[in-house]
């Protein structure tokens, strides 16, 4: 989208698709192509803003999943040294006493 300068005006498109291949629309000139441009412009900062508040939110989600799977595996080498401490151990992914002989 955009303006472009044609002979001695300047003349405001948009690009859109049709058919799978991007074709230009003729807008206008003076101050109703300069509205129309305007609101163009808008709706990409705002297209734009919404891309970035979105990176950061999944960035912020991100880094708590890693804490969460960083806290999670801590805790499970504590429960590990907490079951050896008591006499269990570990078999076929069952916690069992462990006999006295």
């Amino acid at each position: 989208m955009g303006w472009e300068r044609r002979g001695h005006g300047l003349y405001y498109y948009q690009s859109e698709r049709e058919n799978g291949r991007v074709r230009k629309r003729y807008v206008g000139r003076g101050e109703v192509a300069e509205l129309v441009a305007h609101a163009d412009e808008t709706r990409r900062e705002v297209r734009e803003r919404r891309r970035r508040d979105e990176r950061a939110e999944l960035e912020r989600v991100r880094e708590i999943s890693e804490a969460g799977a960083e806290l999670d595996a801590a805790v499970e080498v504590l429960a590990r040294a907490e079951m050896v401490a008591a006499g269990y151990h570990n078999h076929k992914g069952e916690w069992r006493r462990r006999r006295e002989c």
